[in-house]
């Protein structure tokens, strides 16, 4: 019976998560962890930092990266959904993928300012100097200036930040440049990499919308999709294996693990019952292999 657990999803401080890449390798091994993957949004400047500590707790490390997408539905007059392609195993050298990633920062820092400007006109005290100096040297995301309103007093939950101001179609949020998540995965293989479809069910689609997405992922050689997730339920993991056997993808899991930022959520157990097998990662390493 396999008894070593991985985490495929987690977030240091160089996107939105708290801890530190070194601090991420600590918290895995802590947590009795085989192998995690780092998988920062839009970045792969935490796996340096990173690399020596898992070598030195003996623990794998997994070069990762989250992509950020936009996904337009063919059914109906719909407005583009947010969609999240995980790449597992990345060439970290590879110059275009430091070329792109460089390209996705300047594209969401631009999308910050607007957002931090609306947000002023709202009345309150941000600027993008003082949310880098909260945030230093990291890919500053809502996540962070969800943070830094909270910490501020000026909301009493970080979800009131979403829910009011920089969620999805509120009055200070900013759409941004994205690819689409055909384009991630092309990417994604273009850097050495496994692409997975991250937290299917969090996207709140039909079965006819997911199936004709994931379609259209599997026509750009998607290779896995996020069975095993924090938030579902056995319900919907036990749907998503269904879905990944009928469409030959390989199945992977993550906690989505972003310390203080998502407090209720830990390394390798999300909400408390999350177990994702070291065979999990087998398989994936195996189409690595023959790719």
């Amino acid at each position: 019976m396999e008894n070593r657990m991985v985490d495929l999803h987690v977030h240091s401080t160089e996107s939105d998560g708290t801890l530190s890449p070194q601090e991420v390798m600590l918290a895995a091994k802590e947590a009795g962890l085989a192998a995690v993957a780092l998988t920062d949004h839009d970045t792969v400047s935490g796996i340096a930092k990173a690399a020596p500590v898992a070598h030195e707790l003996g623990l794998e490390l997994v070069p990762g990266i989250e992509l950020s997408t936009e996904y337009r539905s063919p059914f109906g007059n719909r407005a583009g959904k947010e969609i999240h392609i995980v790449g597992l195993y990345l060439d970290t050298k590879n110059k275009e993928l430091l070329e792109k990633t460089e390209e996705f920062q300047e594209c969401r820092n631009n999308r910050n300012a607007q957002m931090v400007a609306a947000l002023q006109a709202e009345g309150f005290d941000i600027t993008m100097e003082a949310l880098a100096a909260q945030n230093p040297n990291c890919v500053i995301t809502r996540a962070n200036i969800a943070r830094f309103l909270y910490e501020h007093g000026y909301i009493k939950t970080m979800q009131e930040a979403f829910s009011k101001y920089i969620g999805d179609g509120c009055r200070c949020y900013v759409r941004r440049f994205q690819i689409t998540p055909m384009e991630a995965v092309s990417l994604i293989h273009s850097w050495g990499g496994i692409s997975v479809l991250a937290h299917p069910m969090l996207y709140r689609m039909s079965s006819v919308h997911l199936q004709h997405m994931i379609d259209e992922l599997k026509d750009a050689g998607l290779d896995g999709i996020e069975a095993l997730y924090s938030t579902h339920t056995p319900g919907e993991e036990k749907l998503v294996k269904k879905i990944a056997a009928q469409n030959g993808l390989l199945i992977s899991g993550g906690s989505d693990f972003h310390g203080a930022n998502k407090a209720s959520i830990r390394i390798g157990r999300g909400l408390g019952s999350l177990s994702i097998p070291y065979s999990i990662l087998s398989e994936i390493q195996k189409r690595r292999a023959i790719k």
